[in-house]
C-alpha cells in the first residue's frame, strides 16, 4: 500500500467515525420517549453536541498539538485517541439520562476533536503539493462519511430493500422501533474507531520536530494571531462554525418534520457529501485560479444560499433535500481551503499546533456558541409547541451573508506567490 493510499484510508476512517453517528444523534435525542428517543430539549441537545465538542477542540492545542509537535509520533497519539474514543462512544449508546450523555460527550470530544487536526497534519507532513494533493486525499474522508451514513441504515434500520431515486438509492421498510435503534449508530461508530486505531500503525511515521527552539509549540502557534490574514480568517471561521454546527443540530429534526423517514435522514444528508467530493476534487484548481480569498468567500456564501432555501417553506421537499448539495462548497471551499492556508502560513515546527489552534475556533468557540444559539432560536421561534423553522433558517442565512461580506472586505492573503 503506497503512501497516498494509506493517507486516503486514514481520512476514510477518520470521517466514517463521524458520519456514522452525527447525522442521526440529534433526531434520537429530540424524539419523544414514546417514539423511542430520549426527549431532550433543544438547549440540552445544544449542550451535548455543542458545548461538549467545544471543550475537546479548545483542549486540542495543549494536548494533542503539543504532544505531536514535541514528544511523540503523531500516528501513535492518533491511535490511542481513536481507540479510547471508540470505547467511550459504545458506552454512551447505552445511556438514557441527560447528565450521562453530557459528561460522556465531553470526554469523547477531548479524545476525538484533536484527531481531526492530527490527521490533517499527518497528511500535510507527507505531501509536497498541498493545494493539489491534499484535496485528493481528503476527499476519501467524504467518501467514508457517505459509506458510514448509508451502511448503518441499510443494515440496521431497514428491511426488504429496493431501488429508489434518492440517495442511498436502496431503501426499504423501516424495522419496528427504528427511532430507538438510532442509538446503535454510536456503537457502529465505536467499532470503526477501534479499526481505525489499529490501522494507525500502518500510517507513515510522523515523528515530533527535533531541536525546536520554542518548547511550547502551542505558544508559538498562537503567535499566528499577530498575522492580520490569519486573524480575519479566524473571525470569519467563528461565524461560519456557528451556523455549521446548527446545521447538524437541526437538520435531522427538520427533515423529519417535512416527511423524511428516520432511516432516510442520514442517507439524505449525504447529498452534501456527494457534492463535497466534486468540489474537493477541483479545489486545487480553483485555489490556483481564484486564490484563497475568493474561494473562501464562495464557501461562506454557500451557507447563505442553503439556509435561504431551507427557510422558504413553500418549496417542495425534494428541493430542500437537494439543496444540501451546497454543503460541498461550504466544506471544501471554506474548511478545507482554510486548513490548507493555515498549513502554508505556519512554520514547520508548529504545523500540528497551528492546525489545532485554528480548530479551536472551528470545533471549539463556534460550536459552543452555535449550541446555545440553536436552543435560543428554537425557543424564540416555537409558538404553542410548534417550531417555525422558516424564521430560524433565515436568521442563519443572515449570519452567513454578513460573515461573507466582512471576510471579502478585510481578508488579504499574506503568502508568497499567492493570489488573493
Amino acid at each position: 500500500m503506497n503512501k497516498n493510499t494509506r493517507l486516503g484510508t486514514m481520512m476514510f476512517l477518520q470521517f466514517a467515525i463521524w458520519g456514522a453517528w452525527l447525522p442521526l444523534t440529534a433526531r434520537y435525542l429530540s424524539a419523544s420517549v414514546v417514539e423511542g428517543g430520549l426527549g431532550f430539549t433543544g438547549s440540552e441537545i445544544g449542550m451535548i453536541l455543542g458545548l461538549a465538542g467545544s471543550i475537546g477542540a479548545i483542549a486540542s492545542p495543549f494536548i494533542a498539538g503539543q504532544l505531536a509537535d514535541r514528544y511523540f509520533s503523531t500516528e501513535r497519539i492518533l491511535s490511542f485517541l481513536v481507540i479510547t474514543g471508540g470505547i467511550v462512544k459504545w458506552y454512551t449508546a447505552n445511556q438514557t439520562d441527560y447528565i450521562s450523555w453530557l459528561y460522556l460527550s465531553i470526554i469523547y470530544s477531548v479524545l476525538y476533536m484533536p484527531t481531526l487536526a492530527l490527521s490533517n497534519s499527518i497528511a500535510f507532513s507527507h505531501i509536497d503539493d498541498t493545494e493539489n494533493t491534499f484535496p485528493k486525499i481528503r476527499v476519501w474522508g467524504t467518501i467514508g462519511w457517505i459509506v458510514a451514513s448509508w451502511a448503518f441504515p441499510m443494515i440496521w434500520l431497514q428491511q426488504d430493500l429496493s431501488l429508489q431515486l434518492m440517495p442511498p438509492f436502496l431503501s426499504g421498510d423501516e424495522v419496528p422501533g427504528v427511532t430507538a435503534r438510532l442509538a446503535d449508530a454510536l456503537k457502529f461508530s465505536g467499532i470503526i474507531s477501534i479499526v481505525y486505531g489499529l490501522f494507525c500503525f500502518l500510517l507513515p511515521h510522523t515523528p515530533p520536530k527535533a531541536n525546536a527552539v520554542e518548547k511550547l509549540a502551542f505558544k508559538k502557534a498562537f503567535s499566528l494571531f499577530s498575522n492580520k490574514s490569519f486573524l480575519v480568517l479566524v473571525l470569519a471561521s467563528l461565524g461560519v462554525s456557528i451556523i455549521h454546527q446548527i446545521y447538524f443540530l437541526q437538520t435531522g429534526p427538520f427533515l423529519s418534520s417535512i416527511g423524511i423517514k428516520d432511516s432516510a435522514i442520514g442517507p439524505a444528508m449525504t447529498i452534501g457529501q456527494f457534492a463535497e467530493i466534486a468540489t474537493m476534487a477541483y479545489l486545487g484548481y480553483f485555489l490556483k485560479r481564484l486564490g484563497f480569498k475568493k474561494v473562501i468567500t464562495i464557501g461562506i456564501m454557500a451557507y447563505f444560499a442553503r439556509y435561504v432555501i431551507f427557510g422558504t417553506s413553500f418549496l417542495p421537499v425534494w428541493v430542500m433535500v437537494i439543496s444540501q448539495a451546497f454543503h460541498g462548497f461550504c466544506f471544501a471551499f471554506f474548511f478545507a481551503a482554510g486548513f490548507i492556508y493555515v498549513d502554508k502560513l505556519a512554520d514547520d515546527d508548529v504545523r500540528h499546533s497551528a492546525q489545532t489552534v485554528f480548530g479551536i475556533i472551528i470545533f471549539g468557540g463556534g460550536p459552543v456558541m452555535g449550541g446555545w444559539l440553536s436552543g435560543k432560536l428554537q425557543e424564540i421561534n416555537t409558538v404553542a409547541g410548534v417550531f417555525d423553522y422558516s424564521n430560524f433558517w433565515y436568521t442563519l442565512a443572515g449570519i452567513g451573508l454578513v460573515t461573507g461580506i466582512l471576510f471579502l472586505s478585510f481578508f488579504k492573503t499574506q503568502l508568497n506567490n499567492s493570489n488573493e
